[in-house]
């Protein structure tokens, strides 16, 4: 049987830093509500420990987490793709809701810039999730 929860994707180029907070805080913040997947289109060795810690201080621990390469299933899995910084690589399919979230990249970034980068993610993932869950209700 088919997962019936909405399902997102959050595609940057490297799967270290945005898409992967990203994915951390819409997990958490859903409690389970939203399937959640990350990508990138050139993913990275690891996950930017920068990334790791700012997210450690909020209690979302991203340890465990490895960076991903983006592939065609995953895009078509998802009802939501949001794209960040990985332009025109994302392969587009039709009756998918794509929005792109104009955020810098971490990499390289001090502690403090890393933080502030954390928490415009958590705030866009917060209207996201309403966002989500409105599409799930005229679903149903």
């Amino acid at each position: 049987m088919a997962d019936p929860r909405v399902s997102v994707l959050f595609v940057c180029v490297h799967n270290a830093g945005r898409s992967q907070m990203a994915a951390a805080w819409l997990t958490h913040l859903s409690e389970g509500r939203i399937e959640v997947r990350s990508a990138g289109t050139l993913p990275a060795k690891d996950i930017n420990p920068q990334a790791v810690r700012a997210m450690d201080e909020v209690g979302i621990d991203l340890t465990g987490q490895r960076p991903a390469l983006l592939d065609a299933e995953a895009v078509q899995a998802s009802d939501f793709v949001i794209t960040m910084g990985c332009g025109d690589t994302c392969p587009i399919f039709p009756g998918k809701t794509y929005l792109d979230w104009d955020l810098p990249d971490p990499a390289g970034a001090d502690l403090d810039t890393v933080r502030a980068i954390r928490d415009a993610i958590k705030s866009r993932v917060e209207n996201l999730i309403a966002e989500v869950e409105t599409l799930h209700l005229s679903r149903s």
